[in-house]
């Protein structure tokens, strides 16, 4: 008795090709759906991870790194072709001269100073901006800097003065409710009030120290409920579980959370 075998080979050239439209569709999906999330999203990029390209299909401005945390030429060039390839707007993201703690720690540094810092960052980027034709849509100051400004007046009006002489058309991004976005209304200085879709709230809308449990939120279902609260009931819910109501136009996503394609992709999934 003789048995005769036939081998039946998968066509995997056919499957690879299924999946690879099926990202190209979903990423269309997303960019057409776009205009239905009530906030633009936003994402600290150029800093030196490979995930640009991934996370730029689901934002809609992103804060690029100008040389005070992390950034140069190169980084900065490569994130805004990126962002051009997908229609996102481009800003600045200037930071304490803090590479050493990727620009978290404050510091205490002469008004003057900081704003002689401030600016070379800001020019900086400007000129790159330029030569590749693309406008910069806004201003973020990164991590301390931006944390230390919402409660400190000298901070906000370096800044303030900084966009109102230089940057007049530029719009400042920062957090609702502070010292800086109220010395930005009052100096007629255009804002965009953001809130964080991966950080932990206190009662007081400060954000959870990051050397605490739960200060950034990592867990993509996690996050889509924190998120769940700003888009459906306009509030936060708070470390302690308090909801506290606020008012914003743009929401964060960082650029280096390790969950950050997964949490973009579940917000545009779940509320776009």
């Amino acid at each position: 008795m003789s048995f005769q075998f036939k081998i039946h080979f998968f066509p995997f050239r056919f499957l690879f090709a299924k999946l690879h439209n099926l990202k190209v569709n979903f990423i269309t999906f997303i960019l057409m759906n776009k205009n239905h999330f009530p906030f633009d999203i936003n994402c600290d990029l150029g800093e030196g991870l490979a995930n640009d390209g991934m996370l730029m299909p689901f934002i809609d401005s992103c804060n690029i790194a100008c040389g005070g945390h992390t950034g140069d030429e190169r980084s900065i060039i490569e994130a805004i072709r990126s962002a051009k390839k997908y229609g996102v707007k481009v800003g600045a993201h200037p930071s304490y001269p803090d590479r050493e703690n990727f620009g978290r720690k404050y510091m205490a540094l002469d008004p003057k100073l900081l704003s002689t810092i401030i600016l070379k960052q800001l020019q900086f980027f400007e000129r790159i901006c330029q030569a590749e034709e693309i406008e910069m849509n806004h201003i973020k100051p990164h991590g301390a800097l931006y944390n230390h400004a919402a409660k400190d007046e000298v901070t906000s009006f370096v800044i303030i003065n900084l966009l109102a002489e230089n940057f007049p058309d530029a719009c400042l991004y920062c957090p609702p409710n502070s010292v800086t976005a109220t010395i930005a209304n009052e100096s007629g200085i255009k804002i965009k009030r953001e809130v964080f879709a991966d950080r932990s709230y206190n009662d007081d809308l400060t954000l959870v120290d990051r050397s605490k449990p739960k200060a950034l939120l990592t867990d993509p279902q996690e996050v889509i409920e924190h998120v769940g609260w700003m888009v459906h009931e306009k509030k936060i819910k708070t470390i302690t579980g308090s909801l506290v109501p606020i008012e914003a136009e743009t929401l964060c996503v960082h650029g280096d959370n390790p969950s950050a394609l997964e949490i973009l992709k579940g917000i545009r999934t779940n509320f776009g």
